[in-house]
């Protein structure tokens, strides 16, 4: 499984974001919030959205938004072609507050249901706790989870996954030490809901908790509370994006780390979903936000695939059954695995990770042969 942000827009796709997530007065002068270009040579004419940013070539360079139907079914179609399982669709909690935020996130929903359900792939949703404020986990989360089940009917969908005769529901943002404003106190209240509520319970919960959860340490909260509402989910899943950067780092951390962790997992009755990634940056982002410190460009090289590679074989060698990729359509932050341009534009303040040279489908090839060799492994 993938994730998938979803959050692209662009003036005039309805949603009044102008350009959300490609960045503010979003041209070649300025520092753009996206580190690789999406490839739109698949798309057709009402997909492709123009910029003011140019090709080597003097011709235009072209994004998409996440609000058009089109666009969104394609994404499922190359799941579909390359064989990933599906996605978990990142909702994050600030949408949850306001009618205006929920219904343009309910937009782009709607899309993937429509994507899943036509290319047979799984979806399921995903909270992100992230900005969240005291209160807010019981208050709007909860508000909006109702509304999704009464009202949206997401888990009667046909493809809304399901994991042990449950449907999942994926909570992503518990236990770490960055100071957040919510408790892990609120945190167990949410997940003894999701879990035990007579009506809008019954789910299986995946947790979304820091690389150092199993020893409380580093970017983990050091509070055993953590690791009773682990106890009380069904999954748990530990955020390494950025945690290691070349690939003999990743095996060590796949060996010295995810494998105690799945230990950890299997004596405590909970799942185990390691998260890998294909590479990082945020050189653009960081220089928009006048942060040069912080402004590294390539920072985890891909080499050419190598680092993605050496955490799917060390974690499948760990005896996992399930992965989660991270993620289908980042661009912000480098870690995307659907088709990116190896030819993005030139010319301005932004430089642009390209695919080296490599095939724009070349992750999401690699995937699905790792997707079928897990289920081979597994007996799927």
């Amino acid at each position: 499984m993938s994730g998938y942000q979803g959050w692209f827009r662009t003036p005039g796709d309805g949603s009044n974001r102008d350009w959300f997530h490609y960045g503010r007065n979003f041209g070649p002068e300025n520092f753009a919030a996206i580190e690789m270009w999406p490839d739109v040579s698949e798309l057709d004419d009402d997909e492709k959205v123009p910029t003011a940013f140019r090709h080597e070539d003097g011709s235009v360079a072209h994004v998409f938004s996440s609000r058009n139907r089109k666009t969104v079914a394609r994404h499922f179609q190359w799941m579909e072609e390359y064989g990933t399982d599906g996605v978990f669709l990142q909702r994050f909690i600030g949408v949850t507050r306001n009618d205006a935020g929920r219904n343009d996130n309910n937009v782009v929903m709607d899309n993937v249901r429509y994507g899943a359900e036509k290319h047979n792939r799984a979806w399921a949703m995903m909270y992100d706790l992230t900005g969240a404020r005291p209160g807010d986990m019981m208050g709007s989360l909860v508000d909006d989870w109702k509304k999704l089940v009464d009202e949206s009917k997401i888990r009667e969908d046909r493809m809304y996954l399901h994991h042990n005769g449950k449907p999942v529901v994926s909570i992503w943002g518990i236990g770490f030490s960055d100071g957040r404003r919510y408790t892990l106190a609120e945190c167990l209240e949410l997940i003894t809901f999701l879990k035990d509520d007579p009506q809008y319970g019954g789910n299986t919960v995946k947790v979304g908790v820091p690389t150092f959860w199993r020893t409380l340490d580093r970017d983990a909260i050091d509070d055993p509370l953590l690791h009773e509402i682990i106890r009380k989910a069904d999954i748990v899943s530990p955020w390494t994006v950025g945690r290691y950067h070349t690939p003999r780092e990743a095996a060590n951390h796949t060996r010295n780390v995810a494998a105690a962790d799945l230990a950890w997992s299997k004596e405590n009755g909970v799942e185990y979903m390691p998260v890998v990634f294909p590479g990082f940056s945020w050189h653009n982002l960081y220089m928009g936000r006048n942060q040069p410190e912080r402004a590294r460009f390539n920072l985890i090289p891909r080499l050419k695939g190598e680092f993605l590679s050496t955490q799917l074989r060390g974690n499948m060698n760990n005896g996992v059954t399930m992965i989660y990729q991270a993620m289908f359509d980042e661009i912000d932050e480098a870690t995307a695995i659907f088709k990116v341009s190896d030819n993005p534009p030139v010319g301005g303040v932004n430089r642009f990770i390209d695919m080296e040279g490599l095939p724009s489908d070349f992750y999401l090839k690699m995937l699905g042969e790792a997707a079928k060799e897990l289920k081979q492994r597994v007996g799927r």
